[in-house]
């Protein structure tokens, strides 16, 4: 291998972006700015021209030299490079130094007359994974399995506590942070105030502790609902299917597990709190350390008996309360178009999406 490795491993806020010219690429955000990994590459990589950096690549390391440990060698050197790097040899992109980065070293900072960093207010973020392999969304928070079925009149069946249980999702209806999100013709549409693993490494039959090795981190999630759909699709003993074929909302950055240790416990789930608000009013409030099947047992479950690929998105499914259908009994008021939906999550930033109101 030609790339020399930088000393520095760094917990990484990974992107997907469009920068001002240019195709969508993959990059790492440092303070308010975003690493063009792909511009940065030479600076460890003898040969980086025609590689690819997309997420996908990343995910996948299916070209030698592009790879997670390549984009956290390139991160730590940019960092270095603009005085960001540690005091101590560990590395992580919230050190408040960070945030205070002098502004004019983004645009300024380049290779071959490429810049390497670029002011986060000129770039465009997508979800993260624009496209992801596959989409699987569980109901993982025994407090809104309860409660969903309570305002209908039902009980939790013994069933549920014998293993999770996922329905798929549209990998190919997903949106970003900030996009316009169109949605159904519908009286009741609704958010889901979850969070969602990617997975790094190929797997099948995966023991829960070789499903936490094979995280490649997580990120916010928005499970939209056609509430309308749903109930027609439980009375006929079918779905959730059309309810949540229009839009899934990730973003706005992936996390890598290291970044998140702080809030890990030791079976996999993550003490952050998760607020969502409609017009800047808060709706919803939870905590996400009440996960009933955590992350690993999650992947574990969908593993089984089948292969799993780097870049399948698994989400544990709304939190307690993570929904308007829990939030005000069933009754609404529902999302209408134009509203403006915010999901913010300790670590894990604010994932925020507009109704198209011509949808």
């Amino acid at each position: 291998m030609d790339r020399a490795v930088c000393p520095y491993n760094t917990g990484m806020k990974l992107v997907t972006f469009v920068p001002p010219e240019g195709p969508p690429r993959a990059g790492a955000l440092l303070g308010e700015s975003v690493i063009d990994l792909a511009a940065a590459a030479p600076l460890l990589i003898e040969e980086a021209e025609g590689l690819r950096w997309d997420m996908l690549s990343l995910l996948r390391a299916d070209q030698d030299e592009v790879n997670l440990d390549a984009a956290a060698d390139i991160v730590a050197a940019v960092a270095q490079m603009v005085g960001a790097e540690p005091e101590f040899g560990g590395l992580s992109l919230d050190e408040p130094g960070f945030d205070e980065l002098p502004a004019s070293l983004a645009g300024s900072l380049s290779i071959g007359g490429a810049a390497m960093l670029l002011p986060l207010s000129q770039v465009r973020l997508l979800a993260p994974l624009p496209r992801p392999a596959s989409l699987r969304v569980y109901e993982a928070f025994e407090e809104h399995a309860i409660a969903a079925r309570s305002l209908r009149g039902l009980s939790l069946p013994a069933a549920w506590y014998r293993g999770p249980s996922f329905s798929f999702a549209n990998h190919a209806a997903v949106f970003g942070p900030d996009a316009t999100v169109p949605v159904p013709s519908a009286e009741e549409l609704d958010y889901g105030l979850s969070l969602a693993c990617v997975l790094g490494q190929p797997g099948r039959d995966l023991s829960p502790d070789e499903a936490t090795a094979a995280i490649a981190g997580y990120l916010i999630t928005n499970i939209w609902y056609n509430r309308d759909a749903e109930e027609l699709e439980r009375t006929l003993g079918a779905g959730p299917a059309k309810s949540r074929d229009f839009a899934t909302s990730l973003g706005p950055w992936l996390v890598t597990p290291d970044e998140l240790e702080l809030y890990t416990d030791d079976e996999g789930r993550l003490s952050v709190s998760l607020v969502a608000r409609v017009n800047g009013v808060e709706r919803s409030r939870a905590t996400a350390a009440s996960q009933y099947y955590p992350f690993p047992a999650l992947l574990a479950h969908a593993s089984r008996g089948t292969s799993l690929e780097p870049g399948d998105v698994i989400a544990a499914g709304p939190v307690p309360g993570g929904t308007l259908l829990e939030a005000t009994g069933g009754f609404g008021p529902w999302l209408e178009r134009s509203d403006v939906v915010e999901l913010e999550v300790t670590g894990l930033g604010t994932l925020r999406n507009i109704i198209d109101p011509a949808s």
